[in-house]
């Protein structure tokens, strides 16, 4: 295999890469929201604490999204525009947010819609992936 062979497979995304992508947005979201439940009462405002609450809310719930990729990556083709889509509407959607609860600093909320459509388009681009089989092939031809 050749060094450009090599680095192609090194970085794509692969089923076993989502669900650790899974395991570590999804673990850092519940230690995340522990924290802004437990460690933020008494710094940030009441704003702030809600957009720290939602950004982990959104995390866990993604992380789920995610690790669903990497359950159907081992099965049939791997959902990676969706993976992809998933990791950078945590990042944009939750960042955000928690930037925006640590500093109260509203200029990062550019980036929060940009999250969103992030995590819309990975749900989305899940539909080719409902109903098939393995191979690629759907249960009933349309």
């Amino acid at each position: 295999m050749t060094a450009t062979a090599s680095c192609a497979t090194t970085n794509r995304m692969t089923p076993a890469r989502m669900l650790t992508l899974a395991a570590l947005l999804g673990g850092s979201g519940v230690l995340i929201g522990a924290f802004g439940s437990h460690g933020l009462k008494s710094i940030a405002t009441p704003q702030g604490l809600e957009w720290w609450e939602t950004g982990s809310r959104y995390q866990i719930y993604h992380s789920l999204a995610l690790l669903l990729c990497g359950l159907l990556g081992r099965t049939g083709s791997a959902p990676r525009l969706s993976a992809w889509a998933f990791v950078v509407g945590i990042s944009l959607f939750s960042g955000s947010l928690y930037a925006m609860a640590l500093t109260d600093q509203r200029w990062f909320a550019f980036a929060t819609p940009l999250g969103g459509a992030s995590l819309a388009l990975g749900w989305l681009s899940l539909l080719p992936h409902c109903g098939s089989r393995p191979d690629g092939t759907r249960p009933c031809p349309d």
